[in-house]
């Protein structure tokens, strides 16, 4: 691809026209050229319906802000490419960047297209700022002083606080624990962050059973039929792909969930798919940074809900958050260096005053941190199928913020549960 990294600059955070006076833009602004936001998200594959769901939120906001006057008074334009392989979607990061010539590019899902992607982001110097995607080795970050690329909450953010739901509401009846997690650094690490958190509140337990199933795994069967044979009291699972309906369906009909308590930290991700006439009631059920039936939801979150509900006829999960807040951090970024340079930003200014706004989103407050890794708020709960829907809501609804749940920076995880002052 025979483009420089200077015409990669010119193109990307240089562009508008200059405003009358800080924190006033000129008519001019908004009949100059689009704001261009190229936008990677999943449409097929094992994280199709989660890709699809953000990429409809992306699309409701840029809808609204552009009724409201854009970005600094220039509208949202969004440019589409499709998140896969690792090697496909740097091919089409390096699309969007190098001859869209993207203002920024927002979405990625897996965090191993993440850690492909985002070091060719430092080497264009181009604004990535990510959905879901983390550049976590493990648990370890990988690119600690990121420059360009911006990432979401630490994936362990669920989990942790799923185990401390467990705590809460099971304390008691946690005795024979069992794990079926996918096979991979976030199931292993999930599983592993629920053991550590029972031992340090002081909750003696057996494991009894660990499944680890491929990604994808349709047929659970065995698997179902291993945890049975080991009479579990507790199963915890971070599966939360279209397995995770497989599983409990499965489960369900051989009738592994009666007497047991379960903790699903990324349930909210297949919510339109776990049906209640298989699902448990009671469960620890995470919805994460959006909850779509949060009694006390703000205006915003209701506009959204109600739209999307009608629209689609189904309820939206975390990764319309995730979107949300990538598009609203960028603009409250830009329009804030806007007002104090009385312009348009470079694309530094731009960077440099991202972290230093709080913005509303979906699912409630949020921000960056100096170290470009989202805080944001998160919603799970005791499960019901108490209510109007085929699938369950929360009876009980439980928020921390995600300073309560991840590592600062700098901070080894597994260092971090052992000292931090988790709200056991």
């Amino acid at each position: 691809m025979n483009i420089s990294r200077r015409t990669l600059m010119r193109g990307i955070g240089a562009a508008g026209l200059a405003a009358a006076a800080p924190g006033v833009f000129s008519p001019a602004i908004a009949q100059s050229k689009p704001v261009r936001i190229g936008i990677l998200a999943p449409r097929s594959g094992a994280m199709g319906t989660v890709g699809e769901c953000g990429i409809r939120a992306v699309q409701w906001a840029a809808e609204r802000m552009n009724k409201d006057g854009g970005i600094a008074g220039r509208p949202i334009e969004l440019v589409f490419e499709e998140e896969t392989s690792p090697k496909d979607t740097i091919e089409r990061f390096r699309r969007l960047a190098l001859q869209e010539k993207v203002d920024c590019v927002q979405g990625l899902i897996s965090t191993g297209v993440s850690l492909g992607v985002a070091p060719v982001a430092e080497e264009e110097q181009a604004l990535l700022i990510m959905w879901d995607g983390t550049t976590q080795d493990g648990v370890k970050e990988a690119m600690p002083k990121s420059r360009y690329v911006f990432r979401s909450t630490d994936n362990e953010c669920e989990a942790v606080m799923a185990s401390l739901l467990a705590i809460k509401y099971f304390k008691g009846k946690i005795k024979r624990i069992a794990g079926i997690n996918p096979d991979y650094s976030y199931g292993r690490n999930n599983w592993e962050a629920f053991r550590q958190i029972l031992a340090r509140a002081g909750v003696e337990v057996e494991v009894v059973a660990e499944q680890w199933p491929k990604v994808g795994t349709m047929d659970l069967t065995s698997h179902v039929a291993a945890l049975k044979a080991a009479k579990p009291d507790f199963i915890f699972s971070s599966m939360l792909f279209a397995d995770l309906p497989v599983f409990m369906k499965q489960g369900s009909a051989a009738g592994l969930f009666e007497g047991v308590n379960l903790a699903l930290p990324a349930a909210g991700w297949q919510i339109n798919q776990l049906k209640k006439e298989f699902m448990p009631e009671n469960i620890v059920f995470g919805h994460n940074t959006l909850y779509f039936a949060l009694p006390n939801a703000s205006a915003l979150q209701k506009a959204f809900v109600e739209d999307y509900m009608g629209r689609y006829k189904e309820a939206p999960h975390w990764e319309a958050d995730r979107a949300y807040f990538a598009l609203a951090a960028y603009k409250a970024g830009v329009e804030a260096a806007a007002k104090a340079t009385g312009r348009w930003p470079k694309l530094d200014e731009i960077i440099d005053s991202i972290p230093k706004q709080k913005v509303e989103s979906l699912g409630g407050p949020g921000q960056f941190r100096t170290d470009k890794i989202a805080e944001q708020t998160f919603y799970q709960g005791l499960s019901t199928n108490q209510n109007s829907y085929d699938f369950p809501t929360l009876r009980t609804v439980d928020s921390f913020t995600a300073d309560q749940l991840q590592k600062p920076p700098g901070v080894d995880f597994w260092e971090w549960l052992k000292t931090s002052k988790l709200p056991v």
